[in-house]
């Protein structure tokens, strides 16, 4: 056999045995903590679901996952760290709508949402929605657009960051009303938004908010920004019930998912979809977002990976019809 065969079959083998090393490896993942990076601050609703899910993941995986909070700049910078995580499996997070579905056609981000990211689960909804302090003369959301309407630019508002979904969902509120003028202020998250409120510091805030303070009637709810009441507040309206539907104001369903960098190995990807998948139908986690107020919303990999496309598309055109649109 001459020298050039025997290292042909020599590099054949090595590469069979790193393949059969590979697969042992991925049987056994994860052999050490999942790091679970959350682009929203520190007390956040979008950080305990996060703990919450992670909790749960750990009975299923036998390891720790690990919150890391990485909030700022509309949750972009969170979810390039997911992008750019070494794609084998022990790096996942939350990838929010805002970061995915509007930030990208609105300033230059190191990541694409489409091509990008791995997506493992959805596996519940944020509840949305318009508050104000609980001494604010507006009552209902009625009287907040009339007081507008009457007053151009004397209301200041506060969302998770601009141009995100809850800033664009006003925006067109706006606009549909024949043009109503409010003053935006950016925020890190709704911790930070309801702090302003309470502290008199804003009219009104539109995104997440603490179920604690609108129970102890420190914030007072408005409207809910999905397309039907919530059971868990049965006399707050919907904004589709306000008469605010498609085509005027975009749809709002604030997915709660968990995503990794692209690239993860199939077979990681199935593990980490099984694992987080029954830690979404464990009791304990069930249990603990009923009592943040907020409901199950499953969608697997698959599913999630098409509704992220889906819904891409559909902002980066609405944008554009909007004249916001940048790259």
């Amino acid at each position: 056999m001459n020298r050039a065969a025997v290292a042909v079959i020599c590099f054949v083998l090595t590469l069979s045995i790193a393949g059969v090393v590979h697969g042992e490896d991925y049987s056994k993942f994860p052999k050490g903590p999942i790091t679970f990076i959350c682009p929203t601050p520190p007390g956040s609703t979008g950080d305990l679901v996060g703990r919450f899910i992670g909790r749960a993941a750990e009975k299923y995986f036998k390891q720790p996952v690990v919150i890391v909070n990485k909030p700022g700049a509309g949750t972009t910078i969170g979810v390039a760290s997911i992008a750019r995580a070494k794609p084998d499996g022990y790096t996942v997070g939350y990838t929010p709508p805002t970061a995915m579905f509007t930030a990208p056609f609105m300033e230059k981000l190191p990541y694409h949402p489409l091509r990008d990211f791995q997506q493992i689960i959805q596996y519940t909804d944020a509840p949305f929605g318009v508050i104000v302090s609980a001494d604010s003369p507006f009552k209902t959301f009625k009287d907040l657009i009339e007081f507008a309407r009457k007053n151009p630019k004397k209301l200041s508002y506060g969302t998770q960051g601009t141009y995100g979904i809850a800033d664009l969902t006003i925006r067109q509120i706006a606009k549909k009303e024949g043009g109503l003028q409010f003053n935006q202020i950016g925020f890190k998250g709704g911790t930070e938004q309801s702090a302003a409120i309470m502290g008199g510091h804003l009219d009104f805030a539109v995104g997440d908010f603490s179920y604690p303070l609108v129970e102890a009637d420190k914030i007072r709810l408005l409207a809910l920004l999905g397309e039907k009441r919530n059971e868990a507040y049965p006399g707050v309206p919907s904004l589709k019930e306000l008469g605010y539907d498609r085509p005027e104001v975009p749809p709002v369903q604030v997915y709660v998912n968990i995503a990794g960098p692209k690239g993860i190995p199939e077979e990681v990807v199935r593990k980490l979809e099984q694992g987080f998948t029954q830690a979404a139908k464990d009791s304990i986690f069930l249990n603990d977002l009923k009592e943040l107020r907020w409901t199950p919303d499953y969608k697997n990999s698959k599913e999630m990976t098409e509704y992220i496309k889906i819904h891409y598309e559909f902002y980066g055109q609405l944008l554009k019809d909007m004249g916001l649109r940048k790259y």
